[in-house]
């Protein structure tokens, strides 16, 4: 049986931290940034984990 190849699109979306959790960007920072209070912008710089339940999934996609 041939190697399963990782999805380059899920290896661009999601950085793996240390313990093997899934990092990923908010959404919301793109554009319309005219109507979002600077306090709103600031916090979607930050990056968040993935949920539990979805990590495993995503994680066999990103070939981890």
């Amino acid at each position: 049986m041939p190697k399963m190849k990782p999805r380059k699109s899920m290896l661009a979306r999601f950085k793996v931290t240390g313990t093997g959790k899934l990092k990923r960007a908010r959404p919301g920072r793109r554009h319309k940034l005219t109507k979002k209070s600077s306090n709103r912008k600031r916090k979607l710089k930050k990056t968040a984990l993935v949920d539990k339940g979805q990590t495993k999934m995503y994680a066999r996609l990103m070939g981890v």
